[in-house]
């Protein structure tokens, strides 16, 4: 008996069933999949060789609420930022659904999207590509207003950039307005570029490794204005990250990626504390320890990620994992919690 075909990849998110609890969230994405065609070129195409995909993301769930940080976590190339963009439909599914406020967007052509486009907002890795040389900075937080017919009068929409400014932390507003983005620090433009997200007030907030290419002095007040945010005004923010102490710091909740699918997911503390998956201890396991006396034994993964052009029958992570068994190579494993105990905190991994 194939055991791939009976145990599917269940990920995390509310029961199938509870339709009133998915209709109270913010975002519910259920077996999300994004494939990448890749060209045949002449050669095999008259071979007639099959089309080939790469596998960026394989049946992703997970929920989020109002006021909730969920941090999804992996090494690059795990399709942490195509699951951001196709959730913001920027790429296209190949299956799955997506829900915001109980609404399906999946399949909404780019008219209908629209509307929704001013209350999910996206800040990028890097501030010196995501904001344009050219514009001073009041142009740049007022732009999404002139696309989106926002604000008014220019006195109205002045006030909506302040505004946002002031949320952004980038006091007094007046001394930045009139600035071009090489006359900020790397920490500024990152604020500028969360000033011109936020002046469309809206309610889900992508933010994809928002701090990575900031130096680490600046990189805390970026995170903890974007906690701040969460908890005063309400908003939902998904955070793309590679670093786990990260995560556990600032998130609610922590979702673990490896290759197109997430293998463990669960309260930040608990999934930190109390890891289930060998990726996922192996990630912590590299971490620094704020106490130098306390040795912890490192977990250094060997070989590269697999293709995922050609991705492995069974658990994917199972070429690389130190305590593989052989019936590793054929279960392809749910999330489950430990022990069938009930619980929030769950892996997908046969052993535990």
């Amino acid at each position: 008996m194939d055991l791939r075909a009976t145990e599917s990849n269940v990920q995390a998110g509310p029961p199938a069933g509870a339709d009133g609890e998915r209709e109270a969230l913010l975002l519910d994405v259920s077996d999300l999949v994004t494939r990448y065609p890749i060209r045949r070129g002449l050669v095999r195409a008259i071979r007639r060789n099959p089309r080939e995909s790469v596998h960026a993301v394989e049946g992703v769930s997970f929920s989020l609420r109002r006021g909730e940080m969920l941090a999804l976590v992996g090494e690059s190339g795990c399709g942490k930022t195509t699951t951001a963009q196709t959730i913001l439909r920027l790429v296209d599914s190949t299956s799955g659904t997506i829900r915001f406020k109980g609404e399906d967007i999946t399949s909404k052509d780019q008219s209908d999207l629209r509307p929704l486009r001013r209350r999910m907002q996206i800040i990028y890795q890097d501030p010196y590509e995501s904001l344009d040389p050219r514009f001073r900075v009041s142009a740049t937080v007022e732009e999404p207003m002139l696309v989106h017919g926002v604000g008014g009068s220019r006195s109205e929409r002045r006030e909506r950039v302040v505004d946002a400014l002031s949320r952004a932390e980038l006091t007094p507003p007046e001394l930045y307005m009139d600035r071009y983005p090489h006359e900020l620090s790397g920490g500024q433009r990152q604020r500028a570029a969360i000033a011109a997200s936020l002046v469309l007030d809206p309610e889900l907030l992508v933010a994809d490794e928002p701090v990575s290419m900031l130096d680490v002095s600046v990189r805390a007040g970026v995170l903890s204005l974007l906690d701040r945010l969460r908890k005063d005004a309400g908003l939902g923010i998904l955070m793309i990250t590679h670093d786990l102490s990260t995560a556990a710091h600032y998130a609610d909740r922590i979702a673990v990626m490896y290759l197109g699918r997430i293998v463990e997911e669960g309260p930040a503390k608990q999934v930190v504390r109390n890891p289930l998956h060998p990726y996922t201890k192996a990630l912590l396991s590299v971490v620094p320890d704020r106490d130098p006396r306390r040795r912890r034994k490192r977990e250094i993964l060997r070989g590269e990620t697999p293709n995922p052009v050609h991705v492995p029958p069974g658990c994917r992570f199972h070429p690389r994992c130190p305590v593989a068994e052989e019936r590793c190579k054929t279960i392809d494993p749910a999330l489950h919690p430990p022990g069938g105990i009930e619980s929030d905190h769950r892996a997908a991994c046969v052993l535990v």
